[in-house]
């Protein structure tokens, strides 16, 4: 079955071409459209079908992209929901991330690569692109040349394997499951469950958490 999916987007141009993109990927459903928080809100509840993921521009009018997530996890939480954002949005990204959303997609990002992502939140993985990832760690009050941690060094909690830190690494880098088991020869399935193993060890619940904590751990460089 297509994933259901609505977009949120005020600006027409940009959302004409959103569609156009997705339409042309059978396993994607574009359910509804809305041009602000508002509306948003107001027609995701009146869907006979709840969306399964909701692509939503972070910088929308009136009620912004950070107050529907919050409202959307608080009223569906079974709704995924993946953030469009600009490269100068790190501190409303987490805002976001916080609120509930399962990731993140630069503007312009490629079409099979938004297809990925809304497959991988919907399959309950989460997205995160390298090019904020480094960012983001500011507000961890963490960079990489603060990380004194080296991976060997015991600090109480379990350590990642080898496969673990490869798979983190990968990650890091903004690979998908998908992408991430085609190029370590993996099943999606195993590398979900390393996964689980590395949140669990690092004591986190995402992969932006994850990332950033095997950063300041010395296990990753971006």
């Amino acid at each position: 079955m297509p994933i259901r999916v609505m977009v949120v987007e005020d600006q027409p141009k940009i959302l004409k071409n959103q569609l156009k993109l997705l339409s042309t990927f059978d396993d994607i459903e574009v359910v509804d459209t809305a041009p602000s928080g508002e509306s948003a809100l107001t027609q995701f509840a009146e869907l006979p079908e709840r969306p399964q993921v909701l692509l939503l521009d972070l910088g929308l009018p009136g009620i912004d992209g950070i107050e529907v997530t919050r409202r959307v996890k608080e009223t569906w939480p079974e709704t995924e929901i993946l953030i469009f954002t600009i490269f100068d949005e790190e501190d409303r990204v987490l805002e976001a991330i916080k609120a509930g959303a399962s990731g993140y997609l630069l503007k312009g990002t490629e079409a099979d690569k938004i297809v990925g992502a809304i497959q991988e939140v919907h399959a309950g993985g989460s997205v995160i692109q390298p090019s904020l990832a480094r960012r983001l760690l500011r507000h961890f009050r963490v960079t990489p040349e603060d990380s004194t941690v080296d991976a060997d060094i015991d600090d109480g909690m379990p350590k990642l394997t080898d496969r673990e830190v490869e798979i983190l690494q990968l990650i890091a880098k903004g690979l998908s499951n998908n992408e991430a088991a085609g190029t370590l020869g993996l099943s999606k399935a195993t590398v979900r469950t390393h996964l689980e193993h590395i949140y669990q060890k690092l004591e986190v619940t995402n992969r932006v958490e994850a990332v950033t904590e095997g950063i300041r751990k010395g296990l990753i460089e971006v």
